[in-house]
């Protein structure tokens, strides 16, 4: 799967989503291209929380090149990054691995390659697609076309078989072998689809700033006075009785419906 370009990304705009195309030295970067904008250093506890979504991040709380070295083992990029006029603190940031079906999400799904999914699944216990469970199968849909087969060994990849044609159309497969037969999973990643400004606005994550303006908002509006919803005894006319019939009461008689006397008592 295609990473998507980086050089629009900035600390502002990082998101759960996007936050998975970037690698340790750029976390690093971004914090320094932000660190004179003033809501970044209101909203420090904000963007962590992002970062931390997708990286293991660590404060280095004992500076000691024996310690620094321990995290660089563990595979941790260490560096400054700036929480006040006055403080830089060294933290350690390492990208969490997908190592697991259940490391999956909807936020990362797309920034796999279809060869890493297919890893992914082979981990799981050789069980195949029907081993994952439905809320997986879920995510992993959501970003890849996926099929499967199940076929004895010899008869799989036979011409014209829906292996050969698959393969043609640009799926990659996964071979899981269960006794003399062979289930093939399929999958192929789903085009990136532009959304639309208002959506793609939706699924940023709303800055400090922006979620207390929305509760604001909704505040404002409930607490407003309606006079149109107040009842008023006074406004009643003789127009708000009208009855739902307007009928000649001579037309209700019986002799006027057609029914003789000879059903009378």
């Amino acid at each position: 799967m295609k990473q998507r370009d980086k050089k629009g990304l900035t600390l502002k705009n990082l998101n759960k989503s996007n936050v998975w195309d970037l690698q340790e030295n750029d976390i690093f970067r971004l914090w320094e291209a932000a660190e004179k904008d003033a809501d970044i250093k209101d909203n420090i506890r904000h963007y962590i929380d992002i970062i931390k979504s997708a990286f293991d991040m660590e404060e280095v709380s004992v500076d000691k090149p024996e310690v620094v070295k321990k995290y660089e083992s563990r595979g941790f990029k260490v560096g400054l990054l700036r929480m006040d006029e006055s403080t830089k603190v060294k933290w350690a940031v390492k990208k969490r691995p997908i190592l697991r079906v259940t490391d999956l999400t909807y936020e990362n799904i797309r920034h796999i390659s279809t060869t890493k999914l297919l890893e992914v699944i082979d981990r799981n216990f050789g069980g195949g697609w029907d081993s994952l469970s439905q809320s997986i199968q879920d995510i992993i849909e959501s970003g890849f076309d996926i099929s499967t087969t199940t076929l004895p060994k010899d008869r799989l990849r036979k011409p014209g078989s829906m292996y050969e044609k698959k393969i043609e159309d640009g799926f990659e497969v996964l071979e899981i072998a269960k006794g003399m037969w062979v289930e093939a999973i399929f999958a192929k990643a789903k085009p990136l689809l532009e959304k639309p400004h208002m959506k793609a606005e939706l699924d940023q994550d709303p800055s400090p700033e922006e979620e207390e303006d929305e509760f604001n908002e909704k505040e404002d509006y409930y607490s407003s006075d309606d006079d149109d919803d107040t009842f008023d005894e006074d406004k009643l006319t003789e127009e708000s009785y009208r009855t739902t019939f307007d009928t000649d009461p001579e037309d209700l008689s019986l002799e006027a419906e057609g029914i003789s006397d000879e059903y009378e008592d």
